[in-house]
């Protein structure tokens, strides 16, 4: 497999290759699985990804429509969503702005606005998706999801859920570079828990390396998804333990960001990880020097 090189987004280059990112979650949404609309009202929104950028996050994914099933919500409804925050986002910090929607003309008007990432968890369900990108210097976010948004799905079956899933992976990025998308503004996610249950998602996560052959830097979300709570018999609001124990797997499998809710904890596990790693230097050295 090629190296990594290092790529451009936004106002930062990364060097997967040695580093991982950290990507904080913040839900401009009524009705969001994990904070239940607390950050629905715009002034919260643009602060909590202020503040996940002070704590040390190195994108912030703003989403105005949960992935769940649910009420349609129109374009320009998302649009009004999505597209202050990012714009107060883009005047005060220089963290990189992720846009979560699998709408092209929302992603149109996100990246007109100040993103960089288009995070599209429904793996180019929009036609459009793809040339949109192809226009803009955004990079791309490919996610393994079945069906079309917000949609009631079929109970997932899988052969090989991890060969299937890089397959769908593979077909979307070829789709992407049909497109016009540069390979190096690509990034796959194997969309842990999206259409698949926790015995689907933890074979994921273990042969997660195969999705990292990809060639593509793998971005994987983890954080408070049900999968850990299963696991470890947590409910919501209890599984930080977990979905970090999740991070650290996938780390140590080759995913070079990852999507996280609680970011100070998040960014302690992932800087503590890349040092094992050996892709960081400690901070300092003063024990038995």
């Amino acid at each position: 497999m090629e190296p990594l090189a290092p790529r451009r987004i936004g106002a930062r280059t990364f060097d997967f290759e040695k580093q991982v990112a950290v990507m904080a979650v913040v839900n401009r949404t009524p009705d969001s699985f994990y904070d239940k609309g607390a950050t629905f009202a715009l002034d919260r929104a643009v602060a909590a990804a202020l503040q996940a950028a002070e704590d040390g996050a190195d994108w912030v994914d703003i989403g105005g429509v949960p992935f769940g099933r649910g009420p349609v919500v129109a374009v320009e409804e998302e649009i009004a969503r999505v597209v202050p925050v990012v714009e107060g986002v883009a005047a005060a910090s220089g963290v990189v702005i992720s846009v979560d929607t699998a709408n092209a003309e929302v992603a149109r008007r996100a990246i007109a606005a100040g993103a960089a990432v288009i995070n599209d968890t429904s793996g180019l369900w929009d036609e459009d998706m793809a040339g949109v990108i192809a226009e803009s210097d955004a990079t791309l976010v490919l996610t393994h999801s079945i069906g079309p948004p917000r949609s009631e799905k079929p109970k997932p079956q899988y052969g090989d859920v991890v060969a299937e899933v890089a397959a769908f992976l593979q077909e979307r990025a070829d789709r992407a570079l049909a497109a016009g998308v540069p390979r190096e503004r690509l990034v796959v996610d194997p969309g842990h828990d999206l259409n698949k249950n926790t015995l689907h998602t933890l074979e994921l996560t273990r042969r997660l390396d195969e999705i990292v052959a990809l060639g593509y830097p793998t971005l994987v979300a983890v954080s408070n998804k049900d999968f850990v709570g299963e696991s470890i018999d947590r409910e919501q609001g209890q599984r930080l333990e977990g979905s970090l124990a999740a991070a650290v797997v996938c780390i140590m499998k080759g995913a070079r960001i990852v999507r996280m809710h609680d970011v100070p904890a998040s960014v302690a596990a992932v800087r503590m990880t890349e040092a094992i790693l050996g892709l960081r230097q400690p901070a300092y050295l003063r024990h038995n020097v």
